[in-house]
């Protein structure tokens, strides 16, 4: 890539610039000028009956084509489009789009910053951060979500109340913020675990939920599922925020089906959510999290925990999350 931006490359396109608008005014010269028989045809004919005449251009088509090539010229000195040259205004797109975003910041930076200073809930209450709220979701967001932030399969349903890394307003925020990483390892790939013996998760998974299942599928799964499964997803498969999702709830990211679970323990899950902290800014990250929040899915606050745990010691203990819900 380093050759295209060499010396040689700016005076290559300069020079095919300038000598293609040349090019054109010298054509049509030369087209102006040469002989005419007006009423007479060169010789050419073309399926047995399609004759050309030799008839002199327009005027009026002349003096626009003119026209076209210096008004070319002019914009080549006033704008970039001459190789390196910047042009005599200095334009650049980027320049604009800075300008554009400094205007908007006056203008809408107030209403953002009365906003940021008030409790999610308080603004996920409030009808214009509501509407400025959905315009960034429907923006951002709902190509995974959908407009009404009911998700679809692999997507999560952000209406309920099944949310495998928290629904608080602090929680939202960080997924807006940071993003969101989700896996869970393939058991059927190195095999970890035979066929026979993931469709006896698969029953046992089902059966958590009230779905049907073979009995004896789900007996043998049972006991397997606390060998294999049970350190995310917790003895009872009722999972662990931030770590694996609830299995015994009745709302699938992937699909409740048999077929579905099988494919999920075989071949493992990978979900992630992008992190939007450093393109949107706290103000919109703020207005989103209270739109997400007002969809009816939030949770209450979470109360401040009596001890904590340190970051770091947090994050080595923790497994990685299984995705197969929020």
């Amino acid at each position: 890539m380093s050759d295209f931006v060499s010396g040689f490359w700016n005076i290559f396109v300069a020079g095919t610039v300038l000598v293609s608008i040349v090019a054109c005014v010298v054509l049509l010269w030369a087209q102006s000028s040469a002989t005419h028989n007006p009423g007479s045809t060169t010789g050419h004919v073309w399926d047995e009956d399609l004759q050309e005449y030799s008839n002199p251009l327009p005027s009026w088509w002349r003096w626009l084509y003119y026209i076209t090539c210096f008004y070319g010229l002019f914009y080549l000195v006033m704008y970039p489009g001459f190789g390196s040259f910047a042009g005599q205004f200095g334009w650049t797109s980027d320049g604009q789009y800075q300008n554009e975003m400094k205007k908007a910041n006056e203008q809408y930076g107030p209403i953002f910053k009365k906003f940021l200073s008030q409790d999610v809930s308080a603004v996920a209450a409030n009808p214009e951060a509501k509407e400025m709220g959905q315009r960034l979701f429907l923006t951002y967001c709902v190509q995974c979500h959908g407009a009404d932030g009911k998700g679809s399969k692999g997507f999560p349903n952000l209406t309920d109340k099944d949310w495998l890394f928290g629904g608080t307003p602090e929680q939202i925020k960080e997924s807006i913020i940071n993003g969101r990483n989700a896996v869970m390892p393939a058991k059927g790939v190195k095999p970890d675990l035979t066929g026979d013996q993931i469709k006896d998760l698969s029953g046992y998974v089902r059966s958590l939920s009230g779905l049907s299942a073979d009995s004896l599928r789900v007996q043998r799964g049972k006991e397997l599922f606390g060998a294999a499964c049970a350190a995310c997803h917790g003895a009872e498969g009722k999972g662990m925020v931030g770590v694996a999702p609830n299995l015994a709830d009745k709302v699938w990211l992937y699909s409740s089906s048999e077929e579905s679970i099988t494919e999920t323990i075989t071949k493992g899950r990978e979900n992630r959510m992008p992190a939007f902290g450093e393109f949107l800014g706290e103000a919109k990250v703020h207005l989103l999290t209270a739109y997400v929040y007002g969809l009816g899915g939030g949770e209450p606050a979470a109360a401040a925990p009596a001890a904590t745990v340190a970051p770091a010691a947090a994050a080595q203990a923790a497994p990685e999350p299984a995705a197969a819900k929020k």
